[in-house]
């Protein structure tokens, strides 16, 4: 453990820095799944309105410093290809 004032507070620092990216990670996590639920039940029209949410979630991860912007981009391109695949294989009912 750290001995000097400085390094109490660096410590203190990381730890609360620690939690905020988890929650940021864990609710980044959870919206991808939801997506991923709506792809797999094929649901194109529930997924495409939830796209909004996920990308401001990324985008969130991104301006919290839980997520670099490539990774970012990456995943947003990847979302919107897999998106655009099931809606050209769902037929229009």
């Amino acid at each position: 453990m750290a001995n000097h004032a400085s390094a109490l507070k660096a410590h203190r620092q990381s730890l609360s820095r620690r939690a905020r990216n988890r929650r940021n990670r864990s609710q980044l996590r959870t919206g991808l799944k939801k997506f991923e639920a709506l792809l797999t039940q094929e649901k194109s029209p529930q997924a495409r309105e939830s796209v909004s949410e996920l990308y401001a979630l990324v985008d969130k991860a991104v301006r919290k410093g839980a997520m670099s912007r490539n990774a970012a981009g990456r995943h947003k391109s990847r979302l919107l290809k897999r998106l655009n695949k099931l809606a050209a294989t769902t037929p229009i009912a």
